[in-house]
């Protein structure tokens, strides 16, 4: 029978606190230097800094797009709220060719424009944040200018599925093209292709295509858009080798050699977001006249950032349309 008497220690596993695991990360991200010469701890920032610039490269790789592409997404999207007017616009859609349906809407030229049958159609592709809710005011902008307008959100954007990058964005940008000039019945002639920022990158691969395909639009539009998107990302991130790591890069300036329509290039001298020299740089590689004989034109918004040209420029930016519609004079 066990002796009652005699005592027993309890022995309790040590438990290893949180600060001790929290330490132990600390240590292998931030880890003490070991040496104490000049020369070890030299050796052990540098280890440090290619270590983080490692990890910066592999986040970069991944998660690039979520970067570029900044979409608003919400489950409907009402007109009237955004601003525009009852029987001024039209809910549109396109079915893309995996499957899915791009909403849009449709406005026509303002009623007090000195509209006639020449009226041309603009296609206008945004940036690449928001959703079309947001953009109301440059559709009644064009609609003053006599010119009935397609705004479609991109795939991932507003209330569209999917997940946005540049091959994705081409494919639609044909579909919503063939949708325009073939059931809404606008000739190539009459349509006029209009991008901001990401967008002008998404206009340019489009009108590249359809005048490749020897139906070009009437014209060609880019308002604060880039030469490429690889250019604008090594401005920001200089210290990255974005050159190389980057998947979508919108090559404007190679494809824009290749559109045969008049091109308008409208860019502010104060934007920050993508600097005026590669709104230029864009401007000098497209053709200098197009196959009808009309010169490429060139918009400087003196004092104009990025987001604010129809608040700082709208006067110069309107007239930069206007003269560019009344240039050319589609055929009916």
């Amino acid at each position: 029978m066990p002796d009652l008497q005699r005592s027993s220690t309890l022995v309790v596993p040590e438990k290893r606190s949180s600060r001790s695991k929290w330490g132990r990360v600390a240590r292998f991200l931030v880890p003490i230097p070991k040496g104490n010469g000049v020369r070890g701890k030299a050796a052990w920032v540098g280890r440090r800094i290619v270590l983080w610039y490692v990890i910066i490269l592999v986040m970069l790789a991944l998660f690039q797009r979520r970067l570029i592409y900044q979409p608003t997404q919400a489950d409907a999207i009402d007109p009237e709220f955004s601003g525009l007017l009852k029987g001024q616009f039209e809910k549109v859609a396109v079915d893309t060719t995996d499957g899915l349906q791009l909403n849009g809407w449709f406005m026509r030229a303002a009623a007090d424009a000195g509209r006639n049958s020449l009226h041309p159609v603009v296609i206008y592709f945004p940036g690449n944040a928001g959703h079309r809710g947001y953009r109301a005011i440059e559709l009644d902008v064009i609609s003053r200018l006599g010119a009935d307008i397609y705004l479609f959100d991109y795939r991932g954007f507003g209330d569209n599925a999917g997940s946005p990058s540049e091959e994705k964005f081409a494919d639609d940008a044909r579909a919503i093209w063939r949708t325009v000039t073939g059931t809404r019945g606008a000739k190539p002639s009459q349509v006029i292709i209009l991008g901001e920022s990401l967008g002008g990158g998404v206009a340019t691969r489009l009108a590249a295509d359809v005048c490749a395909a020897g139906t070009p639009p009437g014209g060609l539009i880019l308002r604060s858009t880039f030469s490429s998107l690889v250019d604008v990302a090594a401005h920001h991130y200089w210290w990255l080798p974005v050159r190389a790591l980057l998947i979508d890069r919108f090559p404007s300036a190679e494809r824009i050699a290749t559109v045969t329509c008049p091109v308008l290039v409208i860019h502010g001298t104060a934007d920050t977001i993508v600097p005026f020299s590669y709104g230029k740089r864009l401007f000098e590689a497209a053709p200098k006249t197009s196959s009808n004989a009309i010169a490429k034109t060139f918009a400087e918004l003196h004092g104009a950032g990025h987001n604010d040209i129809l608040y700082v420029a709208r006067d110069e930016y309107r007239k930069s349309v206007r003269d560019f519609l009344e240039r050319l004079k589609p055929q009916p």
